[in-house]
């Protein structure tokens, strides 16, 4: 279904106006799973994206990509309690959401196999699972290296048959609200359109709708080394501009990923058991510089293979752990050389000895029949999807004849807008679904982000469908919509009159500057002070922008960048406030070092004498588990306030069953 726009004179220009119950922006998993599940209740929803075929969900994946679940197979107990004291477990996550995701996970996930998602069941129907990190149990599954673009496209296919409309080539420049206060709503979004025709008489759409869904993503646009996908930048500044709470934000995950293409190389790529090496920026001087920084061969193997479902960063692992290979990898990388895996030789510098595995490792490998071979045919005995998945990727590499380079780059936001177990956000009328919700604590197993984002866009779609909302009548959707419009449209105009000048347009080297700002200052490894300058830094680009931006109004591209810029320099500001925050309170904890000159260093004795201060740290040890930072950004003032509030706790059992019907049926009555 194709709807004809209206229109609102606003600034001088006539913006046209899509009318829906409804708007999801983002098309990715979970955005597009809760389209689907409001169209299927009779809403009418309309989908709006930046670009459809890019994004995380379909453009992201790993040696067999990961969904976590309940426990769906075999004689292993496994409840919904002790699934939800998992996800609890690992710090600074609320007790109803890691409930609700436990108890809405088997129903999620049985929805995409019915989709047609093609998880693996064995003759009677047990859909197995394999265990991850974080992960007591073996509640993972994949569907291979594809997981979540398998997810999207069958997601994609259901919601078209539904007839909902997908509007493509859409950037969220800004929320509508109505209304102050605790009687503040959402009522629609400010949107530019990226391939509008230049003549048309306004860059921007406005969408009215009673309720808004966020699917925009996390932030990956922040850091130029990163394992998400090129084209997914995140939206979460117009949120933020609006006062919406955010939480968790110093939450990121790290690890070993390919530099082109921009993949995870967990799992079978490092259990295979490839040679790390590095090299010069031309390529010569290849050393096997991890087997040197450990100097025991038993360490350098185990570790490796463990890598591969220990894959995040874990800066539990960083003194006689697996994630000791992640900072050797990232001081290598600071010190300009380039780092390789490579297949085609054991490591080392001699054939592999399996006595030198730790059992775990050993049994694992014999059982897979990958013991003897080269790394490269470790690899395809133990996986051939994800072998073959870089021959057909561009730029084509041959694990069998070439090495692969890789690095340490950011996979995953954890922190994000701050929701109930109903994936409401604080502003009334705006949802946040998949990784623009801030869900995750520290810790997560594995996989557990699809399983959030499939419960939330349920929830969500069920909590919307209940609440009845109307859409603003057209006064009071003018009247919130115009100071909005007015403010994108000077930014335009001042920006378009100083290209005007001969300047050069910036919105490409913001982003540039921005990514290099973030990988030198707020990577794997990070102080107070580093955080402080890079605060310091963008606090001056931030405000800065309306007076220096220069942008070619004639050029789609160019606008896209402009907004793109600012929507990602108050993410980066409000995220480096909490950055900063947090450095004040705590020491190292989750997927990050906090360098602490008092601290130990990554390795005992000898070896550990050899790192520097830098990647010296004291390990918080839990201390602020029971604690979420919260950040609430004012846009008139330019402050960003951040408080600390206990996490919610488990909730109690409520499983007596006549007392849960009754409540029920006067739900639905």
């Amino acid at each position: 279904m194709t709807r004809q726009p209206e229109s609102l004179r606003i600034a001088g220009r006539d913006v046209p106006v899509l009318t829906a119950t409804t708007v999801v922006a983002g098309a990715g998993a979970a955005g597009l799973r809760a389209a689907e599940a409001l169209a299927e209740r009779g809403q009418d929803v309309i989908v709006v994206t930046d670009r459809l075929k890019a994004g995380t969900s379909r453009n992201a994946g790993s040696d067999k990509q990961t969904y976590y679940k309940l426990t769906l197979a075999g004689a292993a107990g496994d409840s919904v309690r002790e699934l939800a004291a998992t996800l609890f477990a690992g710090g600074a996550m609320d007790g109803d959401t890691a409930v609700a995701e436990a108890a809405w996970s088997a129903r999620a996930f049985s929805h995409l196999v019915e989709a047609g998602v093609p998880f693996p069941a064995n003759d009677h129907g047990e859909y197995i699972g394999y265990k991850t990190d974080h992960d007591p149990r073996q509640r993972a599954t994949s569907a291979g290296p594809w997981t979540s673009r398998s997810m999207v496209e069958r997601l994609e296919g259901r919601v078209r048959r539904l007839g909902v409309e997908v509007v493509d080539h859409c950037r969220v420049v800004d929320l509508i609200v109505s209304g102050v206060g605790d009687g503040a709503r959402a009522v629609g979004l400010l949107l530019l359109r990226t391939e509008a025709p230049v003549g048309d008489a306004s860059p921007f759409l406005l969408v009215r709708a009673a309720q808004v869904v966020q699917a925009t993503g996390g932030p990956a646009g922040l850091h130029g080394r990163s394992a998400y996908p090129r084209g997914q930048w995140g939206a979460s500044g117009a949120a933020l501009r609006a006062g919406v709470v955010a939480q968790n934000l110093t939450e990121w995950q790290f690890g070993l990923a390919s530099v082109a293409p921009r993949w995870n190389v967990s799992g079978s790529y490092l259990q295979a058991l490839p040679r790390i090496v590095s090299t010069a920026a031309d390529g010569s001087d290849e050393r096997e510089f991890v087997a040197d920084a450990l100097g025991d061969y038993g360490r350098l193997v185990t570790w490796t293979f463990l890598k591969g479902y220990q894959w995040p960063f874990d800066i539990r692992k960083a003194s006689d752990g697996s994630s000791v290979i992640d900072l050797i990898v990232g001081r290598e990388l600071a010190r300009g050389r380039r780092v390789w895996l490579d297949f085609r030789a054991d490591p080392g510098g001699r054939p592999l000895d399996p006595a030198a595995l730790a059992p775990e490792a050993r049994a694992y490998l014999t059982a897979a029949g990958a013991l003897s071979g080269r790394p490269v045919e470790r690899l395809r005995r133990l996986n051939q999807p994800a072998y073959r998945l870089y021959l057909e990727r561009a730029p084509r590499t041959d694990l069998a004849a070439e090495p692969l380079e890789v690095a340490v780059g950011v996979q995953h936001h954890n922190g994000g807008l701050a929701v109930d177990d109903w994936w409401q956000t604080s502003l009334a009328g705006l949802f946040a679904v998949g990784e623009a919700a801030g869900c995750h604590g520290v810790y997560r197993p594995g996989g557990a982000a699809l399983n959030s984002g499939q419960v939330g866009a349920l929830r969500a779609a069920t909590r919307i469908v209940a609440d009845h909302w109307a859409v603003a009548d057209e006064v009071d959707f003018r009247a919130a919509a115009a100071p909005v419009v007015t403010a994108a449209s000077d930014l335009v105009a001042a920006a378009a009159a100083r290209f005007a000048t001969g300047r050069a347009e910036t919105g490409a080297a913001t982003l540039a500057a921005l990514q290099q700002l973030f990988d030198d200052h707020v990577g794997l490894v990070r102080s107070a002070a580093s955080v402080g300058r890079a605060l310091d830094q963008v606090t001056a680009w931030d405000q800065a922008l309306a007076a220096t931006a220069v942008a070619d109004a004639s050029s789609r591209r160019s606008l896209d960048r402009l907004f793109l810029g600012r929507d990602l320099l108050l993410v980066a500001r409000v995220c480096l406030t909490a950055l900063a925050d947090y450095a004040a309170l705590g020491r190292s904890r989750g997927s990050a070092l906090w360098t602490d000159p008092a601290g130990r260093p990554p390795l005992a004795g000898a070896a550990g004498a050899a790192w520097p201060d830098e990647f010296r740290f004291r390990l918080d040890a839990g201390a602020l588990d029971d604690r979420v930072q919260q950040a609430r950004h004012d846009a008139a003032s330019g402050a960003t306030t951040l408080t600390w509030r206990p996490r919610r706790p488990l909730p109690p059992p409520d499983d007596q069953f006549e007392t849960v019907w009754r409540c029920h049926r006067q739900a639905v009555d």
